[in-house]
């Protein structure tokens, strides 16, 4: 009894389910009934807002029956007026697209309801469910009869289901009494309430006599389930919508109601897509879409148990394959879907082609299974030739043939050469044949190259080398040659279009020609030297770059580029050099560097040009290292450069290139001494032997910066502004960091930085005026200043600053005046004097800072010199005598006098300024610090030199200072 209760429920939620079918069927009978009645409430406004129609000559046969409807219009319009009595069509809600209900009123009259997604209490527990209830309250009764019966004994096992069966018959002649006095039934609900309850019982005396009683086999029990289906079917006809939901709820659970320990799978598929049409036919018939859709949702599901349900034998597996072919191809024909017809027949197809692969996997990918795949493909493809909307089917299948044959475990290599080749007939040949007429597509371009890609990709998951992918020479020859035929196959599509105009509309063309450039890429690499792969490669997107210009498709160079860069990628992760002959890989990078710059000439996307032509010169160098000797490898790029230089065409990415090369060879030397002069920078001396040597600074730094210079100056009208600036700046430092690591040669400074290092220093500023000077002479003011800040940077920082040698240790000579410190100091003076003479850093530079700038270097070079006077080379060397503390004020006085006469001649208020305030300061040494010490005369010689001196500079203040007079 379970299963009769679980048909009950069944029922009851697909009684409610289609509650708007019944609806819909009721309101189509209310408006034909009342068809002229509907328009009675708008003809008077329409009569009071035109004039009388007059009547239109038209033939008999085709005038159409006009009713005449009395209209009280007012007294003076006529009382007739003639309005055509239009045919009744449902009427829908603008919003919710709902049929609107018409019910008729207690005066006769109809009013029309608009229908909502909900109802009142009264329309809902009164109206609606009652009836429906007292459907079901009959089935139950029914049972509970034959369930009574069984208690008491009284009727034997057959008895009772005979009696059950006559019960059920018996509200179905209910059904069609209430049909037959509609009139006074006047609902349709109870009609279709009694002929369900009638279905429900034949259902389950059918149910009880096999699974209870065992009166019948359970085949006789599947007859007698269909035999029921088909009568709900026809009572559909009759009654309406219910009926045929209970049979497509009855016809769909029959197989799983009737237990059977060994299930008939051939008998029930055939059950199964017997009553699937049906139903799908009724659908039809009766333009019920949801009960199509519905049956064919319930034969997917039933073929999806079928396969779970274990393994399958020969003809159980041809029975399923059979049966799911009818249920994605022929069964949706049958039904009905509106607008969603060819949606569904899309569906069932592909849902048919998905468990057709389950079939072939869960079968152990046996041939048959293959066989019957075939099958459906090829149905798929019909319905897709029969049906332009169904267009998609093919590439479909074609995926999951493809997907199928990716996973097949361990495939025997004959098998799979046939079923690769069947399927590649199969979808390939249609879709080759339909390429390039007039309704053909990208998707049948997708698909030939699709098979081509497969055709080596599947076998070479599944058969190259004996440990997976370990490469094995004659596997690959197989598989080259195999990717040389799968490549032919796309080739020869596209070459088919070559002639067709509109190949340039869409990717037809791109698609099959790259897809054979890919297969020959792999074709490639199993076929030639590992060592030629990546120029292989290249090779390919080169000749798919030319053949996409010949054809005028621009869809060609971004997989060029591709193909490019793949191959370039490919040459980087070879073995390094010194592996392989040095002639191999001079023609491997070569090969490769020819290859770029045909793509930095042929290319027509802008930055991949300028790409290409960059990675040449590049390419060009890895060609040429493995053949030059080690020591000379850094002059490759410097003779690369000059070069190109000399090519009169705009290389100017090339020639960036060069310098990457030549940038990074120095890094090493220039990174060397940039380490040492940032510890210079805190008082550590940059010896010799800290620099770079004599190679790296000729080979690696000082040669490849004259390579850049000369460089530029021969591409100087190729190049423009900023290129030119850049170029400058890297041989300038090159060849800065060059030349002063040679010049440490001259002095070979180690451990002796205190004997030589002020005469290295100041004979390096020397040169750096001297080359500032130069510039000047040849009208470069740009390269004479960038020398002439470098000495003034270099001088006031080492000289004056860092290693002065009024506090540092640094010998300046033993004889008096002609010394070092004479020398040290004319750098200085003489870059004021030229600041002093340039307009253009005067702009930035004030008078007073030049005057403070004279001033301080006066003070340090005169007291650096008395101090010379006194201790001789070293003049940190401790100890101050009385006469060197004397000669200091005595020093500072005189500077002081100096500074004022000098401020005088020249009205500068500044040295005036600067000469107060350094009186001011020998003033306070001379009267706090100097007179302590002295004694007698020499103590009174002070004061009276003390005495005149700033009696002196008063009186040349006074002078300068005193109002002019006329």
């Amino acid at each position: 009894m379970f299963e009769v209760l679980v048909l009950v429920a069944v029922v009851v939620v697909l009684a409610q389910f289609n509650k708007r079918v019944i609806q819909l069927e009721r309101e189509v009978a209310d408006l034909n009934a009342n068809s002229a009645s509907q328009w009675r409430a708008t003809v008077p406004e329409m009569a009071r807002a035109e004039p009388p129609i007059a009547p239109v000559e038209t033939p008999l046969a085709q005038a159409e029956p006009l009713e005449a409807v009395p209209l009280k219009v007012g007294p003076a319009e006529p009382e007739i007026l003639y309005a055509e009595a239009r045919p009744s069509e449902p009427v829908e809600d603008a919003v919710a697209g709902e049929p609107v209900e018409s019910v008729i009123a207690h005066d006769g009259t109809p009013e029309h309801q608009e229908r909502t997604s909900s109802f009142s209490f009264e329309e809902l527990f009164g109206r609606k469910l009652p009836i429906w209830a007292g459907g079901i309250t009959l089935a139950v009764a029914g049972m509970l009869i034959v369930k009574l019966s069984i208690e008491a004994g009284l009727l034997s096992p057959p008895v009772r289901v005979i009696m059950g069966s006559i019960f059920g018959f018996v509200l179905i002649g209910g059904a069609e009494l209430a049909l037959r006095q509609e009139e006074r039934v006047r609902d349709d609900r109870v009609r279709q309430a009694l002929s369900g309850a009638g279905i429900a019982s034949l259902y389950a005396s059918v149910l009880v006599a096999s699974n209870l009683y065992h009166l019948i086999s359970p085949l006789a029990a599947m007859l007698g389930m269909a035999a029921v289906t088909a009568l709900a079917m026809g009572l559909s006809l009759r009654f309406g919508a219910p009926s045929a939901l209970l049979g497509l709820a009855g016809g769909l659970a029959a197989p799983a109601l009737i237990g059977s320990e060994e299930p008939n799978i051939a008998l029930l598929s055939l059950y199964l897509a017997l009553a699937v049409g049906g139903l799908c036919t009724l659908s039809r018939g009766q333009r019920w879409a949801w009960l199509g859709i519905s049956a064919l949702v319930g034969g997917f599901g039933w073929g999806l148990l079928l396969m779970l349900g274990g393994a399958l034998s020969v003809p159980e597996t041809i029975s399923v394959g059979l049966y799911l072919m009818l249920l994605g191809v022929a069964l949706p024909m049958l039904g009905f879907a509106g607008n969603w017809q060819a949606r569904l027949r899309l569906i069932t197809a592909i849902a048919a082609a998905a468990q057709m692969a389950a079939l072939v996997a869960m079968g152990g990918f046996a041939m048959l299974n293959w066989g019957l795949f075939g099958l459906i493909s090829l149905a798929m493809l019909w319905l897709a030739h029969r049906e332009p909307s169904l267009e998609r089917l093919p590439p479909v299948g074609l995926v999951i043939v493809l997907l199928l044959l990716g996973v097949w475990p361990d495939p025997r290599q004959d098998q799979f050469a046939l079923v690769m080749a069947g399927a590649g007939l199969i979808y390939g040949l249609p879709a080759l044949w339909r390429l390039w007429r007039a309704k053909g597509s990208i998707i049948e371009a997708a698909e030939v190259a699709a098979i081509s890609l497969a055709g080596l990709w599947l076998p070479l998951y599944h058969f190259y080398g004996a440990d997976g992918f370990t490469p094995e020479r004659p596997t690959d020859v197989r598989f080259g040659l195999l990717a040389i035929a799968v490549a032919l196959i796309a080739a020869v599509a596209a070459a088919l279009g070559w002639k067709q105009a509109e190949r340039r509309d869409d990717a037809r063309f791109a698609i099959l020609a790259i897809a054979a450039g890919l297969l020959l890429a792999f074709a490639a690499g199993f076929l030639l030297p590992d060592w030629l792969e990546g120029d292989a490669i290249a090779a390919v997107g080169l000749g798919l770059l030319i053949l996409g210009q010949r054809a005028e498709d621009k869809r060609f160079e971004p997989i060029c580029w591709i193909f490019a860069a793949v191959g370039i990628a490919s040459n980087g992760f070879e073995e390094p050099w010194g592996i392989e002959p040095p002639w191999q890989d001079a023609l491997q990078w070569g090969l490769l560097a020819a290859l770029a710059a045909a793509f930095a000439w042929k290319a027509r996307f802008k930055y991949g040009r300028i790409v290409a032509q960059f990675l040449a010169p590049m390419l060009v160098y890895l060609g040429l290292a493995p053949l030059v000797a080690d020591r000379f490898e850094p002059l490759i790029a410097p003779v690369l450069l000059l070069a190109l230089a000399t090519v009169p065409l705009r290389l100017a990415p090339a020639m960036w290139s060069v310098m990457v090369v030549i940038s990074a060879w120095a890094i090493e030397p220039v990174g060397q001494w940039l380490g040492e002069a940032g510890e210079s920078l805190f008082g550590a001396p940059m010896n010799v032997d800290t620099v770079p040597g004599p190679d790296d600074a000729i080979l690696k730094l000082l040669i490849p910066a004259a390579s850049i210079g000369i460089s530029l100056w021969f591409a100087r009208a190729r190049l423009v502004k900023y290129e030119r600036i850049g170029g400058l700046a890297l041989g300038s430092v090159l060849g800065v960091i060059a030349v002063h690591s040679l010049y440490k040669l001259i002095f070979a400074i180690q451990s002796d930085f205190v004997t030589y290092g002020l005469a290295e220093r100041t004979l390096w500023e020397v040169l750096l005026l001297g080359a500032a000077t130069v510039g000047w002479k040849l009208k470069r003011e740009g390269v004479s200043l960038a020398f002439l800040g470098a000495a003034a940077a270099h001088v006031t920082y080492y000289t004056l600053f860092l290693h002065n040698p009024l506090w540092a240790e640094q010998a300046v000579g033993t004889l008096p005046v002609i010394n070092l410190v004479l020398a040290a100091y004319a750098v200085p003076a003489a870059i004021l004097w030229a600041v002093e003479r340039m307009p253009s850093v005067r702009r930035f530079v004030s008078d007073r800072a030049i005057a403070i700038g004279w001033m301080i270097l006066i003070l340090l070079f005169a007291a650096s010199m008395l101090r010379q006077l006194f201790h001789g080379s070293l003049l940190v060397e401790p100890g101050l005598s009385q006469a060197e503390d004397i000669a200091r004020s005595i020093l500072a006085i005189a500077l002081a006098i100096g500074f004022l006469l000098w401020g005088i001649r020249t009205e500068q208020r500044d040295w005036r300024i600067g000469s107060l305030l350094l009186m001011l300061a020998a003033v306070a040494k001379v009267f706090l610090w100097d007179t302590q010490g002295l004694e007698g005369l020499i103590r009174i010689a002070s004061f009276v030199a003390l005495g005149f001196s700033l009696i002196g500079i008063g009186w040349l203040y006074s002078r300068q200072l005193a109002p002019s007079k006329a």
